[in-house]
């Protein structure tokens, strides 16, 4: 069996941000004793369940973790490495944002084990974080990523991009600042309106209006262009690389590996008994909370993942890999053939058109094709 990944999610933010639709929350105070505590006996939990397995990468994610205390962060990979056995190497990330009360909470972060940070910048335009309701400016944005590369052996970064009234020319050129300034890692993401943020309520009043069609494909495509010449390759749809510095932690998910969620919301794909079962938390804090100091766990839903529905999965994931679906894993994994997944007539057209390439053992999409995912899975999948 592959390595075990272990998300671990903080669900505080300092303010919620209009476009995000995260399970995150804004609380005056925060009990971080109780929360630590709830963190610690729902792994403990897990733990006993799942057996003494390998363990390839922890991830804390959020809402904003920067905002844990280095203490609660430090005991929760202890912990980790005592029910767990790490692999060689293991890679531990945690996401922080660049304000300065959060980047003064690196060296502690890196005392505790982790050796990969990622910073939420999101952008290096003034006005650009104002609109987007970031917490930090632009000069703290650059200030933390600095003290970032000193601190951590691995550091990448978030930016959001087709915002509006955005230019290729403009995004060239913050782009080529960031990279200037990256490590070896970075997130580039298209802004989308999601369903309940505040952005999706102005964009049905029409007080936003987004890049589409062309003019968000130029955008895509000048950014793996300026990635490229920082030797950085796109080797998933909106995460760019040096070689081997990819993110091993979200390489679990997309190659559809074991992956065990702790934490409110937090989500998980766990093979229990030798079935795959999907697994969710309570997403309120304290509910989820309660639960735990009640049960042990906040579960809230655990079902099994019937063939199908993995083959399903592992294309949607997969296929968003430059690498693509590898079939003999996909096999084991799905306990499907990767031929009998798919409609193959519809494949064929999908190779013919330069949007799929399919070889021996493999399935992959093309640039163009990662630019239509969504179609194209609708697509092709049996």
């Amino acid at each position: 069996m592959e390595p075990l990944a272990l998300y671990i999610h903080w669900p505080f933010c300092l303010a919620k941000c209009p476009y995000c639709d995260f399970n995150s929350h804004v609380r005056d105070r925060i009990d971080q004793a109780r929360f630590a505590a709830a963190l610690r006996r729902e792994l403990a939990w897990e733990a006993a369940r799942l057996g003494r397995r390998r363990l390839g990468s922890i991830f804390f994610g959020g809402g904003t973790p920067s905002l844990m205390e280095p203490a609660t962060v430090a005991a929760l990979i202890d912990d980790a490495v005592r029910w767990f056995d790490p692999v060689a190497g293991m890679e531990i990330t945690l996401e922080a944002n660049p304000t300065s009360v959060e980047a003064e909470r690196f060296a502690g972060f890196r005392a505790a084990g982790v050796n990969r940070v990622s910073v939420g910048v999101q952008s290096l335009d003034p006005a650009a974080l104002g609109f987007l309701g970031r917490q930090h400016s632009a000069d703290q944005a650059v200030a933390a990523l600095e003290l970032a590369r000193r601190v951590f052996p691995r550091v990448s970064f978030d930016l959001i991009y087709a915002r509006p009234g955005q230019t290729e020319a403009a995004w060239r050129a913050e782009l080529r600042t960031a990279l200037a300034l990256a490590a070896d890692h970075l997130s580039l993401y298209q802004l989308t309106i999601e369903p309940g943020t505040k952005f999706a309520t102005l964009a049905a009043r029409g007080e936003i209006v987004l890049p589409e069609g062309d003019a968000a494909a130029a955008l895509y495509e000048a950014t793996a262009e300026e990635a490229g010449t920082f030797g950085l390759a796109p080797y998933e749809v909106s995460n760019y690389a040096r070689p081997g510095a990819e993110s091993r932690h979200n390489l679990s998910y997309w190659r559809y590996e074991d992956y065990a969620g702790i934490g409110p919301g937090a989500h998980g794909r766990v093979t229990v008994d030798g079935a795959l079962r999907a697994t969710r938390r309570h997403r309120a804090p304290e509910v989820w909370a309660e639960l735990v100091e009640r049960h042990g766990h906040g579960t809230v839903e655990e079902t099994p993942v019937v063939p199908a529905e993995a083959a399903r999965e592992a294309l949607l994931m997969g296929l968003r890999l430059g690498e693509g679906v590898d079939a003999a894993r996909f096999a084991r994994r799905t306990g499907m053939a990767l031929d009998a997944a798919l409609d193959l007539a519809m494949v064929e057209a999908a190779v013919d058109a330069g949007y799929l390439v399919r070889e021996p053992g493999r399935l992959a999409a093309t640039d163009a094709g990662r630019l239509r995912l969504d179609a194209l899975l609708a697509a092709i999948v049996a």
